[in-house]
């Protein structure tokens, strides 16, 4: 088995330095990319990252830069940890950066808005070929405060390579952070995207104040969108039982961290969008996602009505409590059948 020991970070939002910081203090060799300035010089000189991870200290040996070519060189390894909207032209800096093919692993959760694809695609159309087979997919429940805390958490690493993605286990795991092996690099994307789309909805049912009925009702219906999707792309269905599904599912629409069900719920007490995310340091991946899931849906003939009404109250004016009463009052359906 292949041995790492140098491994870089793309993106210094709070789960891109979460995991910066998590390989730093098992020690490994990890550089952390950040777009922001201020944040490579306040890693760098206060040992922080008071933008998007504030109040946590940062180990000593973890180094911060803004130069894309000083953070691969000899690089073993490469996490990629940025917003999903931006990621097709930082693959593109990137790939003027590297030399030689370096494994990669993917931890954004999100589908690109204008093509509808999912990261690993993005990645094969930027990245040159002969690294197409070394892609990876981190997902799981697990929000940046807690790993950065040293709290549990179990994630998943999906990848084609086998031998590969054993190798990137046991680089990632740790006593406090446990990940499986798996190989439905789509399934394991699916899920980690469309769980965000899902917490926005649950967010709107708690700002309502609709009970925890309603609320453990839409998850999992929720979940059934998402199985549905997945089978009509190819994924299998079992991934979506698994940590990347039901794991970050329940922890998205339920976690009081979840920055998509906080948007939700302001939505829910009749704030309007733009004013929630003017107020967000931090990006909401599952309003830009939204989107793109609906747009899958049309593409593949899924029936999506979560999905849909989401999208209407985000972005067609429609009033949160007419989405849900329209959800409420669709005509009656058997629960088993077709995912």
């Amino acid at each position: 088995m292949q041995t790492i020991n140098r491994i870089g970070v793309i993106g210094a939002g709070a789960w891109g330095t979460a995991l910066a910081k998590h390989l730093a203090e098992k020690g490994l060799e990890t550089r952390l990319w950040a777009y922001e300035r201020e944040v490579v010089a306040a890693i760098n000189g206060k040992h922080e990252n008071p933008v998007f991870l504030s109040g946590v200290a940062l180990p000593p040996s973890l180094v911060a830069t803004g130069s894309l070519s000083e953070l691969t060189e000899q690089c073993e390894g490469l996490i990629f940890a940025v917003p999903s909207h931006v990621a097709r032209p930082v693959l593109r800096e990137l790939v003027r950066s590297i030399s030689i093919p370096i494994p990669f692993v993917s931890a954004t959760k999100g589908i690109e808005e204008d093509t509808l694809n999912l990261m690993t695609q993005v990645m094969t159309d930027v990245l040159p070929p002969v690294m197409h087979r070394d892609l990876m997919v981190l997902s799981g429940p697990s929000f940046a405060t807690e790993v950065s805390a040293g709290k549990p958490a179990v994630l998943c690493l999906a990848g084609s390579d086998e031998e590969l993605v054993k190798t990137f286990q046991t680089v990632l795991m740790t006593p406090a952070f446990r990940v499986y092996a798996d190989n439905d690099v789509l399934g394991v994307q699916l899920g980690g995207a469309l769980k965000n789309v899902m917490a926005l909805a649950a967010g709107v049912v708690d700002g309502l104040d609709l009970g925890h009925n309603v609320r453990a009702a839409l998850i999992t219906r929720g979940l059934t969108e998402m199985v549905r999707l997945g089978v009509a792309m190819g994924a299998d269905p079992r991934t979506f039982y698994g940590l990347s599904g039901v794991g970050d599912l329940v922890l998205t629409c339920t976690g009081s961290l979840s920055r998509n069900h906080m948007v939700g719920v302001s939505l829910g007490k009749g704030e309007r969008l733009e004013t929630i995310l003017g107020n967000m340091q931090a990006v909401a991946e599952g309003v830009r996602t939204a989107k793109a899931a609906l747009g899958l849906a049309r593409r593949h003939r899924v029936d999506m009505p979560i999905v849909q009404e989401i999208n209407a109250a985000l972005f067609e004016g429609k009033s949160c409590r007419k989405a849900v009463t329209d959800l409420m009052e669709r005509d009656a359906k058997p629960e088993k059948g077709q995912p």
